[in-house]
């Protein structure tokens, strides 16, 4: 069965690249698809225009599949003195920049699970697969998608939630590892995490499910690829392995501290964006450590902030305050073309599993 999806989408190799909204481009999805792998695009944080204009620019640079994934998160409740006392706590830290926090957060993007006009473009343009992250769209969305012909996956961090996905009729699901770079898929991140590592949850999803399973979280070569399908998955994604690929948007700033030794401690905290995330450990993520995980906005709220102090300490020349995402694999990230990388995988993969 874990097969069929690979071959439904039409892959030549078991590969995939995480979406990564605002580091993935379409150079970078077209590259890793022409590759004969699946490309994907984050348009979480896109506006309607602009994610019509990233599918229409991937599909202008490969008539392979590629892989287009939205936020389905709970869309956020503002509370106005939550929002009101976090900016003053982080005032002395747009002070040290000469600068002011915002007067008021806004909600800087809508979640898909409210955005029909998303919808609607999706439906028009028809990529080959939609994936959902931080939950599912409600089910006449689905249904609809579905119905357009598009392979539907999510993203799940338990057993619980895989069982969600398996049950509104998708056709794969995503087990995201404790170790994933980005923002963790959780559906309700004031519920308990297990934490479960990728491949814990590959192989649990794979016992329990009848559906494909994607290994998500920690896979940066071909060994990794091949240790998930052992464990039963259809496929592998990897996100931070192509974060240092010269498609990826990721700036010169992000791309040293990926190479340096903050690469060999990663952070989970929800202090930057509103949601628990993975981010290379950085003067933002010091400073988050100390604020006892409690007063944080919603998602995507906090991101306005986080987002307005980043463009303070960047405009002195400060890059320690950026939204580095990355997950524990980061020491071992190559800085390689996206359709070599794939190349590199495939060998390795080949290898692995000449053994």
């Amino acid at each position: 069965m874990q097969s069929d999806l690979i071959k439904r989408i039409g892959l030549q190799w078991p590969i995939f690249q995480a979406p990564m909204a605002g580091v993935g481009s379409p150079a970078m999805a077209a590259a890793v698809s022409n590759a004969g792998g699946l490309g994907a695009l984050g348009i979480g944080a896109a506006s309607v225009d602009q994610a019509r204009e990233m599918i229409r620019d991937t599909r202008a640079a490969t008539d392979n599949p590629f892989n287009v994934n939205v936020f389905c998160h709970k869309p956020a409740q503002s509370n106005a003195k939550v929002e009101t006392d976090w900016l003053t706590r982080m005032a002395p830290l747009f002070e040290q920049f000469s600068a002011a926090p915002p007067t008021a957060l806004h909600e800087i993007y809508r979640s898909f699970q409210v955005d029909p006009d998303m919808l609607e473009m999706l439906l028009e343009e028809r990529p080959a697969v939609v994936s959902f992250h931080f939950g599912l769209p409600p089910t006449e969305t689905i249904a609809a998608l579905r119905e357009a012909g598009i392979v539907l996956l999510a993203s799940a961090t338990s057993l619980a939630e895989a069982k969600t996905v398996q049950t509104a009729g998708l056709d794969g699901v995503v087990a995201q590892g404790w170790e994933a770079g980005g923002h963790r898929g959780i559906f309700d991140p004031d519920a308990l995490d297990g934490k479960l590592t990728a491949l814990e949850l590959t192989r649990i999803l794979v016992e329990r499910l009848d559906m494909p399973v994607i290994t998500a979280g920690g896979v940066m070569n071909g060994a990794g690829i091949a240790e998930a399908l052992s464990a039963g998955a259809a496929a592998a994604q990897l996100g931070t392995a192509f974060i240092d690929c010269p498609e990826s948007l990721a700036d010169a700033a992000y791309r040293t501290a990926l190479r340096s030794p903050a690469a060999n401690e990663t952070t989970m905290l929800a202090e930057i964006s509103g949601r628990p995330a993975r981010c290379l450990t950085n003067e933002f993520t010091r400073w988050a450590a100390q604020q006892g995980g409690v007063g944080t906005p919603d998602y995507p709220i906090a991101y306005d902030a986080g987002k307005a102090l980043n463009a303070a300490a960047k405009s002195v020349g400060e890059t320690g305050y950026g939204a580095q995402w990355a997950g524990q694999g980061a020491p071992r990230a190559r800085c390689l073309p996206a359709s070599e990388l794939v190349e590199v995988l495939v060998r390795e993969l080949e290898a692995e599993l000449a053994v």
